[in-house]
């Protein structure tokens, strides 16, 4: 796990286990949308609702959707197989703009302060916290309650979609990332293990062989997503590799010939124990699919 900054001008919010969606407001109504376009409108009907209560008129914010389990608890699994009757709450943690007037530019305790009094809260809108506390007491506590992740945000930063700028920096609790499928090697259920990796430079970089975290159903279910998507060519730039490596991680000519290549269209969620040497990873396993990621914005983090 990496290291936090720490000092007064970060704040620190949690880190949320759900989809990043933007909500508009313009002339033509609302629209709740994942960070690829992808209309959630119809998908979360209620929030949908409550945002035509919420927002002002020419307004953009930023936030994530997220699902909760009969036990109070978010649960992504509930998220992905939502209905009418789920409980699920759009919290919005940053403004694009305002009554017409674009805020990206704004210093961050600007933005948050304007969210203050901007939106009607209400049991499916919420303003996501942010604490100005030491991090080290801040991590320990979400550690005791389960939480994801820390996001750690320089109050003086601006708003600057898809750049890495070191102003927001966010850690899991646990390692994990999202990967893209490449390949897989099949079995009695369609899939015995998945080939991923992750994006750099605008290649897609072979990380990992995962066989751990499934169950003969979503072997069957991810079998049949990636039928469609078979192709002749490996899509990994960094393979055929020498040696197996001493974690046998390394792909090498030899155990290519056991893989089934696929168009790289799909992302999944794992966690690991570790990074290796060569960009590879340790004691991986599949947690969940995500179907609200591009793939092309899949790097290694």
């Amino acid at each position: 796990m990496g290291r936090l900054p720490d000092g007064p001008g970060w704040v620190y919010e949690l880190k949320l286990d759900g989809y990043r969606a933007q909500a508009i407001r313009d002339s033509t109504g609302v629209r709740l949308l994942s960070r690829n376009g992808k209309d959630f409108s119809k998908k979360f009907p209620g929030v949908f609702a409550a945002l035509n209560e919420a927002m002002p008129n020419r307004t953009v914010v930023d936030g994530e959707l997220v699902a909760f389990d009969f036990d109070g608890r978010p649960s992504f699994n509930e998220l992905q197989n939502a209905d009418s009757s789920t409980n699920v709450v759009f919290y919005v943690f940053d403004a694009l703009m305002v009554r017409g007037k674009d805020v990206k530019a704004s210093q961050l305790r600007k933005r948050v302060s304007i969210l203050q009094s901007l939106l009607v809260t209400s049991d499916l809108i919420q303003r996501s916290e942010q604490f100005a506390s030491e991090v080290q007491p801040f991590l320990s506590a979400v550690r005791r309650i389960g939480g994801e992740g820390v996001v750690a945000k320089r109050l003086d930063s601006r708003y600057e979609p898809g750049k890495r700028s070191g102003a927001w920096v966010k850690i899991r609790i646990n390692l994990g990332q999202e990967f893209v499928i490449g390949g897989f090697t099949p079995g009695s259920n369609g899939v015995d293990a998945l080939v991923v990796g992750f994006y750099d430079g605008g290649s897609l970089q072979y990380s990992a062989r995962v066989r751990a975290g499934f169950v003969p159903a979503s072997r069957r279910e991810i079998y049949l997503r990636l039928r469609p998507l078979i192709t002749g060519k490996c899509p990994f730039e960094n393979l055929p590799e020498a040696k197996s490596g001493r974690w046998g991680q390394g792909l090498t000519t030899a155990k290519m010939r056991e893989c089934i290549w696929v168009r790289p269209k799909l992302v999944a969620h794992f966690e690991f124990l570790e990074w290796t040497g060569a960009n590879h990873v340790r004691h991986i396993k599949f947690v969940r699919m995500r179907d609200d990621k591009d793939p092309k914005s899949v790097v290694r983090e």
